[in-house]
């Protein structure tokens, strides 16, 4: 059998493509899902740890470190195998959005804690002296500012998120790996993988790229 036939063998490819294309929707599910709520914890987190009193900031400060210093894995398995002995029982989709969700808002909350800082603080004064209160000084004036300087870094966090998904395939999550998993051992060929890492390409490659244009593009914002 050549490498041809072995590799990327056409008529496997095409038997195994329906469960590669229904993992592939439950990938991006679980992508842009995680992504969501990782914002929204990020966000909470960053305003947390910059203004809330210091009790919640020092409780804010241990929540972002020790969820970006634990691996995704080790997460994922913790609240899908610990959690039941503690009565909790979740899905394995819910296990990997749960896990993913807290890890991306932790480096969310480090990348807009870093945009909110680089706004001159004059902005703060200005907006105080036009009457504006807390909340309207961050919903129109620091948060629009700060998101236009996070995007490249968080764009980065995205590519790195939509890898981690593959992770879930550890707990029996149909995403795309574990179909191309499934579909290899059926067919008894890593065609279907190769499929699989075809996708993850196309899909990542492409943000990859956009990271690099976000970058190039801030570097002349701020040049001017």
């Amino acid at each position: 059998m050549d490498l041809i036939e072995t590799f990327f063998n056409a008529d496997v490819f095409a038997r195994a493509l329906p469960l590669l294309v229904s993992g592939l929707v439950t990938t991006v599910q679980l992508g842009i899902t995680s992504i969501a709520a990782g914002s929204v914890v990020g966000l909470v987190l960053a305003l947390t740890r910059l203004y809330a009193p210091k009790p919640l900031r020092l409780a804010a400060i241990v929540v972002i470190d020790v969820f970006r210093a634990v691996p995704v894995l080790v997460l994922l398995i913790m609240i899908y195998y610990a959690l039941p002995f503690l009565g909790i029982r979740l899905s394995s989709f819910a296990s990997a959005w749960i896990a993913l969700s807290l890890v991306f808002g932790a480096f969310t909350a480090e990348v807009l804690r870093s945009g909110i800082e680089a706004i001159p603080k004059g902005q703060f004064e200005a907006a105080h002296a036009m009457g504006l209160s807390f909340a309207q000084t961050m919903r129109l004036v620091v948060l629009p500012q700060a998101a236009r300087i996070a995007v490249p870094p968080q764009t980065s966090n995205c590519i790195s998120l939509l890898k981690d998904t593959s992770l879930a395939s550890v707990v029996a999550m149909p995403d795309l790996l574990k179909q191309a998993t499934d579909a290899q051992a059926f067919f008894g060929n890593p065609t279907p993988l190769i499929g699989a890492a075809v996708v993850y390409l196309a899909i990542l490659w492409p943000l990859v790229r956009l990271v690099g244009v976000l970058e190039e593009r801030q570097k002349r914002s701020l040049a001017r």
